[in-house]
């Protein structure tokens, strides 16, 4: 039994998340689907974590087995034959039988994109503000998330994970154009709904509601509904997933 990493992208709008749902449209059934037809057999996908319904994916990183050996090249022109318009794989790769998409990733990257213009043409990948917040004060509150590493505060209610700590190690605003600012985070691992919590709770501290000591308390309380509002998932990109290089195979 070979193992094998896909490397995916997906516009999320038309999913209800990464995970399979008994009631909706998810990026996983559809992998699934496709590499089960190609390969003739029921074939499991684990994906390297979850994003929410509406949420994209510049770039996700899922594992599948084999039983027999694959061309990768041509294993993705033929899943991009069969995917929807909206998922594209970009590569496959053979990596050790025991390597893990999720459990072995080192890092993950999210980028959020806030926008103070009204935008036709990229509204549904942005979050509309209609004033201008301190973008100063919020990369003066979003610098104090490396001092924290349980972050219950803004971790979705009633989920399965056995743990809240998270180890953040980027996360800053920076400016794209007049009217586009980006924040940008990555992490050891995500709460479920951590990041656009994050965001919501920042846009607090740039509308002056919320001093970047308040942000601080708001995560040393530990409770979800101290923070902000989660802001709307259609902004949101994870765009990077890391691993140790000695998972894979030459």
């Amino acid at each position: 039994m070979q193992r094998y990493f896909i490397y995916l992208a997906y516009d999320g709008a038309a999913y209800h998340g990464w995970q399979i749902q008994p009631n909706g449209a998810s990026v996983q059934e559809c992998l699934m689907k496709a590499l089960s037809t190609l390969l003739r057999r029921e074939v499991e996908v684990t994906g390297a974590g979850r994003t929410d319904a509406g949420v994209h994916a510049r770039l996700m990183v899922a594992h599948f087995d084999s039983e027999t050996p694959i061309d990768t090249a041509f294993m993705a022109d033929k899943l991009n034959r069969l995917l929807p318009p909206d998922i594209s794989v970009y590569r496959l790769r053979a990596v050790k039988p025991d390597a893990h998409a999720r459990f072995d990733a080192t890092s993950r990257t999210y980028q959020y994109y806030v926008t103070t213009a009204k935008l036709p043409f990229d509204r549904q990948y942005r979050c509309r503000l209609f004033q201008t917040p301190d973008f100063g004060a919020m990369n003066r509150a979003a610098a104090r998330l490396y001092e924290y590493s349980d972050f219950t505060s803004f971790s979705k209610l009633h989920t399965d994970v056995k743990t809240n700590l998270c180890r953040v190690t980027l996360a800053e605003w920076t400016q794209v154009d007049d009217v586009t600012w980006m924040f940008t985070i990555r992490a050891d691992r995500f709460l479920r709904n951590m990041v656009r919590a994050v965001v919501g709770t920042l846009l607090e501290v740039g509308r002056g509601k919320l001093t970047v000591e308040g942000f601080c308390r708001i995560i040393e309380q530990k409770d979800r509904c101290s923070a902000g509002t989660s802001v709307p998932g259609n902004a949101l990109f994870l765009v990077d997933v890391t691993y140790p290089e000695d998972i894979f195979l030459p």
